[in-house]
């Protein structure tokens, strides 16, 4: 357990001090720090474990009576608390001794490394634990990004089949004769350039799992072949005249409506009916909020590669307040972006987010702008914009600054200190 002295040292760190000061005005709360045994009156409250060195250390909850949290709030409450522990995590360590790794964060994970531990994903979770130890086909629907791929090697680690082959083919990758070849394989002669036999996928996965992606971009023709798989196991290669049996489990996925292109005539309804057996969807990002803090500090983690990286709690914000229309993708390019333009900086501020980003920010994830939430939030965010812009026009020079925007410089300094405002790749505390 932490000693006294040193919690009121660690409260009185400056981002600490400023996430306890948010806590207090947005959700009527008070920051506490506990030893790890001890949790929250509500067990499902925001919390977030220090870590040091890999030993847990301590946890940061919240008490009081506050309102019930919608689920953007107790992301965002959970970012904050994410945010103060590594502060107080990295002065930990430099007090015991310095370092470049990064602070273990206490990622909550699902299976197979998927990460993530909101409602929507328990639900996946769910599915995946009754339909692993089946042959079942699955057929893994969700949006572009959401990491479908994942959930399919997820199900194949925890089948009896995890000690063989998991193969992945895009089915969009080629057109319809070399997608035909690659699946099935081919003859030698059987078309111009097959200068030898080439074993198919499908053979090279026997006693495996194969995971066809994008399946709904398929053809009719190999729609047939497909089918013929699922039914009996059998396939033809291009050019033989000899059927070939293989025992694969074969999990699909799509961001397509098959109903819909089964209802059209574009899918085949025997198909859909076989690949549909067990129906798994992953939530895009936006509808799991609460996972966006553990999602960051994993991709912070894989891209920092053992230096101390960490979003300045404003940045954080940025982050929960966009729509992810790329979803985890999406997500992962961008933590890898702010990673690399940081430099050596330890703290990554909002001044790095892609531009895109900033701008679809400006309106948070509900819809609501700053000036709808009330005059004071729509006040400071233009003042914060307008102090941003002085000084990237005045290339962080702050007595030119202060000029352009009529204040003393003296003011100038208060302002950006208390919107945490630094240069790009550099961090303002150090």
């Amino acid at each position: 357990m932490l000693a006294v002295s040193t919690r009121e040292e660690l409260f009185a760190l400056h981002a600490v001090r400023r996430i306890r000061s948010l806590i207090g005005q947005r959700f009527a709360l008070e920051l506490d720090l506990v030893p790890l045994e001890t949790r929250a009156d509500d067990a499902s409250a925001p919390h977030a474990p220090i870590v040091v060195g890999g030993r847990p250390c301590g946890l940061l909850i919240t008490r009081g009576a506050g309102a019930a949290l919608a689920p953007t709030e107790r992301a965002w409450l959970t970012a904050l608390l994410a945010a103060a522990a590594d502060e107080i995590a990295i002065f930990l360590a430099e007090q015991e001794a310095p370092t470049d790794r990064v602070p273990e964060h206490a990622l909550e994970r699902g299976p197979e490394g998927l990460v993530g531990s909101s409602p929507a994903m328990q639900a996946v979770y769910r599915v995946l634990a009754k339909v692993a130890n089946s042959d079942a086909t699955v057929l893994i629907a969700g949006e572009n990004g959401t990491g479908k791929e994942l959930v399919a090697k997820a199900i194949h680690q925890a089948s009896p089949r995890r000690g063989r082959r998991f193969l992945v083919q895009n089915c969009s990758a080629f057109n319809d004769n070399l997608l035909d070849s690659e699946l099935f394989g081919h003859r030698r002669g059987s078309f111009t350039g097959a200068v030898s036999d080439k074993p198919g996928l499908f053979a090279v996965a026997d006693g495996g799992t194969f995971f066809l992606d994008e399946i709904g971009d398929m053809s009719a023709a190999l729609q047939v072949k497909l089918l013929r798989v699922l039914q009996d196991g059998t396939f033809m290669p291009v050019g033989d005249t000899q059927p070939r049996q293989v025992d694969v489990r074969i999990l699909a996925a799509t961001n397509r409506d098959l109903a819909g292109m089964v209802a059209r005539g574009e899918f085949r309804e025997d198909l859909y009916y076989r690949v549909n057996i067990i129906h798994l969807t992953v939530p895009p990002l936006r509808e799991r909020p609460e996972d966006m803090a553990p999602l960051v500090a994993h991709f912070l983690r894989k891209h920092a590669r053992g230096r101390m990286k960490r979003l300045a709690p404003a940045c954080l914000d940025r982050l929960l307040r966009y729509r992810w229309p790329g979803n985890v993708r999406e997500l992962e390019n961008e933590i890898e972006r702010l990673v690399v333009l940081a430099g050596d900086a330890r703290v990554i501020g909002e001044e790095l987010i892609s531009p895109r980003i900033g701008r679809a920010a400006e309106v948070d994830g509900s819809g609501e702008s700053a000036a709808a939430r009330g005059l004071p939030a729509a006040v400071e965010q233009l003042e914060r914009k307008m102090i941003l812009d002085a000084l990237r026009r005045t290339s962080w020079n702050k007595t030119r600054a202060a000029t352009d925007l009529a204040i003393s410089r003296r003011n100038l300094i208060r302002l950006v200190q208390k919107y945490e405002l630094s240069p790009p790749g550099r961090n303002r505390a150090d």
